[in-house]
């Protein structure tokens, strides 16, 4: 019995509020604030829908962004559909074979749970992508006709949308199924048949929670392929795009005679928005259920995280209507004094919401735990610590990678002597950036753990997370800003235009970088909660370091994240390494593209950007799903402990600084292209040359490896808890036989990809593709709405890809020479030497 429980003190059971609640009144007040979430984005919605778009080419462009992203999403979502229905297999034969509660449906409703979880997740992020790419080319006609502050409203409502539909979905998702998993809970009373016996409420609960872990890894599995796979695109397409257009042709971002422009604005959408709204789904997924399951039955422990994600709705709502500028905001040309106005119209709104979820907070806290008023405090003060904790995090991360403060500043002082001393300069700023956060987190873990133990800690990851509305409002606000400029240079929009989209994206560029920091503080006590739960779950009492067996799971457990950053690195190069061919053979072959008298074939581009990043996307998942049920069934449950407590700390310490690195960077080259000859120089100086190879660099390291890693954290801890009921007790190596069914599914996935994808696309020698073809390497548009056809072109794609891996450098030179589009110091477009 617990005794800190008061609804378990009396046999009769407790009568008064909140003991004698059902699972309706529990979940009531999320129920709410996530339909006045679901109201928000209609409304929000509704509101964008009244801004004008613009003239013809203004939409001309948004439409075929709108209709790539689609496109992208589409085959991302195909190809999950069947992950999904071949993860149901083993999950729904596992779990009916061994039920926790020994009731057979446990194998049904961890399933459902485990699709309405990914179901919901992906819902989440469709809704935030589609009004994403309706947002972008308001936000350009807002900055034309209105200026800097209508457009900052658009681009702000427009990532609000996003915000609301994460935490509106996330929160009636859980409210919802765990009404249901409390239905039909029963136990067997005796060995006479038909003597069933109902379960007490506080058991019926805790089997509840248990199948709600279903919901979160299916919520996770979303979130590893949405952000991944989004990642690897939209990071492929912009080095791509940068390196061909900024570096060899000497062209503007944006500019229209790129082909690959128009995929990098809609790895944008994909990447920046329905990626991190995936990410923060999850996130707030996993801390409600791991705060939900530390609660051991306490219904009062149970409501809280639901309660406090319900009033953090509300208290997002109040913050949202804060945000804006006045009239006399922004006013001037001066690049500071924009961002400061932006800077502080987004964070009264954070503060806003933070401040007024702390009151509701305090409410609930002195309601739900009558009878034990101190315990409640203490648990406040912990959803105080966590709130405080992300916001000094985000202004941690805001220090190293926003160009108003010295780290970045001095990353652009390293581009006197070229791009090697930016890159040492941004990656030693990067590991430094990991000492404030890592101290913050320390710190929050301790107090919380010494105020309320394992479910402060947990409870503080609720706190953390409870204004995540309008923390990621700020954070997709960015990549439609991004979009807004490059719709305002495609369209040759006045350069008062791209002035106000660049203010705009310099500070979405820091919202996005302290989004990132938020996210992984976030991960960081999530995971830690939810490998406490894992070993309550398996029975392991004491972790022992100084056993081999846990040693050994510590020491894989660290490499992980490291091999996985190094998958989806690799595979950014190789994807982004096919479409700086395939822009360079454009520029090559189609007569007066470099001049712009001819149209770019964009279509390519995307095609090229969503095969390869769904492919890509096989191997980093595999090792991410796979590893904690090798080491879980293979070794036992204490090599799994260790292995999650491994990748939790070289996970975090890898994330933190790949993701500030990667802003720093990206930063530094705008502080110039803002800034001009007061920086040191201005667009096209030997300067911002410099800092563009290293933004190059550090693109991968923010938008896909750096994110992706508080992603695998958390998923290969959801995967554990899964897996809990049925290896509880085990000990070390007791049924490894077990084990060999993920290992050979392993190694059959490895061949599988080297067979198909790899050995497919190698090369073998020969060219095989002749120029003459190319041609009919174009994308099928779907004859309903436009939108790319990627599985159409699929088998055209194939030898395109072979075509562009095997040209050589030499041969392209020489190409180009014969082409006449080698360096013209004469020439404002001249491409320059090749590199």
């Amino acid at each position: 019995m617990n005794l800190s429980n008061p609804c378990e003190l009396y046999s009769s059971g407790w009568t008064a509020f909140p003991c004698n609640s059902s699972s309706v009144v529990m979940i009531s007040l999320s129920l709410a604030a996530s339909m006045l979430a679901v109201f928000m984005v209609i409304y929000l919605t509704v509101k964008l829908q009244k801004y004008p778009r613009g003239n013809d080419k203004m939409n001309e462009i948004a439409t075929l962004i709108q209709n790539g992203a689609k496109s992208f999403l589409k085959t991302e979502y195909k190809y999950l559909f069947m992950f999904i229905i071949l993860a149901s297999i083993p999950l729904i034969a596992l779990y009916s074979i061994f039920p926790p509660s020994g009731n057979i449906s446990d194998g049904v409703r961890i399933t459902v749970c485990f699709v309405a979880g990914a179901a919901f997740s992906a819902l989440a992020g469709w809704v935030g992508m589609i009004v994403a790419t309706e947002a972008n080319v308001r936000t350009t006609q807002a900055a034309a006709n209105e200026g800097l502050g209508q457009a900052f409203r658009v681009a702000f409502g427009g990532g609000s949308v996003m915000g609301f539909a994460v935490a509106g979905l996330s929160l009636f998702g859980l409210s919802l199924f765990l009404v249901l998993m409390t239905v039909g809970q029963s136990v067997a009373g005796g060995e006479e048949e038909n003597n069933d016996q109902d379960l007490p409420f506080s058991s019926v609960l805790i089997l509840a929670v248990d199948s709600l872990v279903g919901f979160g890894f299916g919520a996770s599995s979303i979130a590893l392929f949405a952000r991944v796979a989004g990642g690897i695109y939209t990071k492929a397409a912009d080095v791509g795009a940068d390196l061909v257009g900024k570096v060899e042709m000497n062209i503007p971002e944006d500019d229209p005679r790129n082909p690959a422009v128009i995929a990098d604005n809609v790895g944008d959408n994909v990447g920046d928005v329905a990626g991190m709204g995936a990410d923060l789904f999850e996130g707030l997924v996993g801390s409600v259920i791991a705060a939900a399951t530390l609660a051991e039955g306490d219904v009062a422990l149970i409501m809280l995280p639901f309660w406090i994600m319900g009033v953090g709705i509300v208290a997002c709502v109040g913050g949202c209507f804060t945000v804006g500028l006045k009239e006399t905001d922004g006013s001037s040309n001066n690049a500071a004094s924009r961002e400061k106005s932006l800077t502080m119209a987004l964070h009264k709104g954070t503060v806003t919401a933070s401040v007024l979820a702390l009151a509701f907070c305090a409410i609930i806290c002195s309601q739900l735990f009558e009878g034990r008023e101190s315990y409640g405090w203490k648990l406040f003060l912990c959803i105080a610590i966590g709130l405080i904790a992300g916001i000094i995090i985000g202004q941690a991360t805001e220090f190293f990678t926003s160009y108003s403060y010295f780290p970045v500043q001095s990353i652009t002082s390293a581009g006197k002597t070229g791009p090697a001393t930016v890159i040492i300069q941004g990656l030693g700023m990067g590991m430094l950036s990991c000492v404030p956060s890592v101290l913050l987190l320390v710190a929050t873990i301790m107090l919380c753990n010494a105020l309320a133990g394992d479910y402060g800690i947990a409870i503080a990851a609720v706190g953390m997370l409870s204004t995540l509305a309008i923390n990621l409002a700020t954070d997709a606000y960015g990549p439609i800003a991004d979009n807004a400029g490059g719709i305002a240079e495609m369209a040759c929009l006045d350069k008062s235009v791209r002035d106000i989209t660049d203010a705009l994206d310099a500070v979405g560029n820091t919202t996005a970088a302290t989004g990132k920091g938020f996210s992984i503080g976030s991960a960081v006590l999530t995971s830690l909660s939810l490998l406490t739960a894992f070993k309550d779950k398996t029975q392991v009492d004491v972790v022992d370091l100084s056993d081999p067996v846990v040693l050994s799971g510590v020491l894989m457990g660290a490499m992980l994240p490291f091999l996985f950053a190094a998958l989806t690195m690799l595979s950014v190069q190789k994807a982004a390494g096919e479409i700086i061919n395939e822009v360079r053979r454009q520029f090559e072959q189609i007569p007066g593209l470099r001049d712009g008298e001819t149209s770019a074939d964009s279509t390519q581009c995307i095609a090229i950007a969503t095969q390869s990043s769904i492919e890509e996307i096989i191997l980093p998942g595999m090792y991410a799903i796979l590893s904690p049920l090798i080491v879980g069934f293979l070794i036992g449950p204490k090599a799994l402990t260790g292995l999650l407590g491994g990748s939790i700390a070289s996970g975090m310490m890898l994330a933190i600084m790949m993701a500030n690195a990667g802003g720093a960077w990206d930063n530094a080259k705008k502080f110039i292209e803002s800034y001009g000859e007061e920086a040191g120089g201005g667009k096209g100086s030997a300067m911002h040359k410099a800092c563009v190879v290293a933004d190059t660099v550090g693109d991968p390291f923010k938008d896909t490896s750096g994110p992706a890693l508080n992603i695998l954290i958390k998923l290969m801890c959801m995967v554990s808890l899964t897996i809990a009921p049925i290896i509880a007790g085990w000990e070390d190596w007791q049924h490894w036989f077990y084990g060999l069914f993920p290992v050979a599914l392993l190694g059959l996935g490895h061949l599988l990809v080297y067979q198909y994808i790899y050995h497919n696309n190698s090369d073998d020698g020969e060219d095989e593709t002749t120029t003459a073809e190319m041609d009919d390497y174009k994308l099928t548009p779907d004859a309903n709405n436009d939108d790319v056809d990627v599985e159409a072109t699929k088998a055209k794609s194939e030898p395109l890809r072979q075509f562009l891996q095997r040209k050589k450098k030499t041969k392209l030179e020489e190409d180009m020479k014969s082409a006449s589009l080698l360096t013209d110091d004469k020439d404002p477009h001249s491409p320059g030497k090749l590199v």
